[in-house]
């Protein structure tokens, strides 16, 4: 097969997505990578139809990759993912809406272009997580304890218990503001491998200090019915769900496209395997997960996947 990789600056020296652009390789595929942080590219070109089996995204929320794969996919060719999927979650105030009008649990949010905007929250709701609407990989998440802290100065995360508040929203970006769900200090980070999901126990981000070490833990069914709801929604095959155990239950509060599989087993090859079966799928189906195989997934053999061509 030949496929096509749309990989930003971030990524350059990440094993995921390199290994699995070196495992594609190795097993025979042609693989094409594009550099659209650092380099020029013909898109006259390179995206055509007919140029490749399908075309893959690992950047940044707000990157300029995504754009090239929306034209990749206005000319016929796959993606992975889908590449409305994609922009479903990467604007998380309309994953709060999307996930919300299909019943998943998701908090109340609230969303401003100025934080000063969210002192309107009756006080009863904070503490309050505030965070850019195009936001990744943790960046700029702050929890906010009361209405008087939104507009104190301050940069990076801010932790239960710290003064900074927050100025505004990235390049004057979209905020959105959800009450602090209570929890353990750690959260789970759901994988769904085209069809196959894990579970890792992590860290909560606004619990950076908490001694917890990361690794894979059993799903529940409750939590791999979440899991595989939010994939059906969205139209995800390969996506992250960080979860949080609060009080009254198991709490979506991220959704994320292509994220990094860290505990996953045998992630590269898996992921690699994945990445094939998609692109023979082409704009078919999606590979629907089931919750309880999944709940086991990880004893699942991984004899044969490189091998067809």
């Amino acid at each position: 097969m030949r496929l096509c990789f749309l990989v930003e600056e971030q990524y350059r020296y990440d094993g995921m997505p390199l290994d699995v652009i070196g495992r594609l390789s190795a097993w025979g595929h042609q693989v094409d990578v594009l550099w659209p942080g650092r380099s020029l590219i013909p898109i006259s070109e390179a995206i055509r139809a007919g140029s490749h089996d399908a075309w893959v995204l690992k950047t940044v929320s707000g990157g300029p990759g995504l754009t090239l794969l929306e034209a990749a996919a206005a000319v016929g060719l796959p993606t992975v993912n889908d590449v409305r999927a994609i922009r479903g979650v990467r604007d998380k105030a309309l994953a709060a809406v999307l996930a919300r009008a299909h019943g998943l649990p998701v908090p109340v949010t609230y969303a401003a272009a100025r934080a000063e905007e969210f002192a309107a929250i009756p006080e009863a709701e904070y503490p309050l997580v505030v965070k850019p609407a195009d936001g990744s990989s943790g960046r700029a998440v702050r929890f906010v304890e009361s209405p008087n802290r939104l507009v104190e100065p301050g940069d990076g995360p801010v932790v239960p218990g710290e003064r900074p508040g927050v100025s505004a929203g990235a390049a004057g970006g979209l905020l959105i503001a959800q009450p602090y769900v209570p929890n353990s200090g750690t959260d789970l980070k759901v994988y769904c491998v085209a069809g196959e999901l894990y579970a890792t126990e992590r860290c909560s981000p606004l619990h950076p200090g908490h001694a917890v070490t990361e690794r894979q833990v059993p799903l529940t069914p409750e939590v791999a019915g979440i899991a595989q709801e939010v994939g059906t929604v969205f139209g995800l095959d390969l996506y992250g769900v960080d979860i949080l155990l609060g009080p009254d239950g198991p709490v979506v509060v991220d959704i994320n496209d292509f994220p990094s599989f860290r505990q996953v087993p045998d992630a590269v090859a898996r992921v690699s395997a994945a990445v094939l079966r998609l692109a023979r799928r082409g704009n078919g189906p999606r590979l629907v997960p089931d919750p309880a195989a999944s709940v086991a997934a990880a004893t699942v053999p991984l004899t044969s996947i490189g091998g067809e061509r």
